[in-house]
């Protein structure tokens, strides 16, 4: 049922630097400009895209959305980090890392993209 993910951003430049940045550090490729000027990122059947909002109103972030991305490893995880703050973004919730929640253990790492948009990376790691 899923097909894609949408972020507005109000400066494609920043986020395709953020964007390239954080998913070459996941192993994807960069992203590419579709005919309709919009970020494309394509990578393991997932689709992201970052777009203008088409009304002209400013993009903002939805408050209490988070956008989840699944790694494969810890490595990964924390160069797709250090990539977003090098590349404009901003660290949210607690730093990269294991938490436990009981029976199930999760390496989670947040990020802001340059617009606000939340993010979260993670892997089940016991």
């Amino acid at each position: 049922m899923y097909s894609h993910h949408m972020v507005g951003s109000n400066d494609l430049e920043k986020s395709k630097a953020f964007y390239d940045a954080t998913f070459t550090a996941l192993g994807g490729p960069e992203g590419i400009y579709d005919p309709k000027g919009r970020l494309v990122y394509a990578h393991n059947g997932g689709i992201f895209m970052v777009t203008k909002p088409i009304n002209g109103e400013p993009a903002n972030p939805a408050n209490g959305n988070t956008i989840g991305i699944a790694v494969d490893s810890e490595e990964k995880g924390n160069a797709w980090h250090a990539a977003g703050l090098a590349n404009g973004g901003t660290a949210c919730e607690d730093p990269p890392g294991v938490r436990d929640f009981g029976e199930k253990k999760l390496y989670l790492a947040y990020l802001r993209d340059p617009d606000g948009h939340k993010l979260c990376l993670l892997k089940a790691v016991g």
